[in-house]
């Protein structure tokens, strides 16, 4: 069913809102995909926080216009799929990469992060990002380190101590 120019003006509307806080984009080739399984990737995707829209390529232009997914302009031919990460940068990538192992009609054409634009190969390196979880608790780790050393270094005299004496104390019992 054509869309009429009000409806065109929202899709262009709702598709820049939601690039303009994005964190990253995935477009995909879906050609060949039943109905079921794009509902269960539509589902997924609203579990992981991901944008999930099936637009025309020119309505998609017309929205990245002035964000940073303007790069991927010209690579919009064919019908694709558009993953939008809202809330963690690799949830995009996680989301098609997963369900590409299971329909194998789904291919990933482009990945575009921070700016720039890379190859559909790209989306493993954008679903092995970490969750925000995962970066705290990297952060956490990295922070306690220091710490940890520095009391190992200040406890190791006296544990080198106590060696000693119970070292000399089994000698002279023996």
């Amino acid at each position: 069913m054509a869309l009429n120019l009000n409806q065109k003006k929202e899709v262009v509307a709702e598709l820049a809102e939601v690039a303009a806080s994005a964190h990253s984009l995935v477009a995909a080739e879906y050609l060949g995909l039943t109905v079921s399984q794009l509902t269960d990737l539509r589902k997924k995707a609203r579990e992981n926080g991901v944008y999930l829209k099936v637009a025309k390529n020119t309505l998609v232009s017309r929205a990245v216009e002035n964000t940073d997914y303007a790069v991927v302009a010209d690579e919009l031919t064919g019908p694709l799929l558009y993953a939008f990460s809202k809330e963690d940068p690799g949830a995009a990538g996680r989301l098609i990469k997963d369900f590409a192992k299971t329909a194998d009609k789904l291919k990933p054409r482009l990945v575009s992060v921070g700016g720039q634009k890379y190859p559909g190969t790209h989306v493993d390196v954008l679903a092995s990002l970490p969750t925000r979880e995962q970066a705290l608790a990297m952060l956490v780790r990295l922070m306690a380190e220091p710490a940890t050393m520095l009391a190992r270094v200040l406890a190791e005299p006296a544990a080198s101590t106590a060696r000693v004496i119970n070292a000399v104390g089994q000698a002279k019992a023996a």
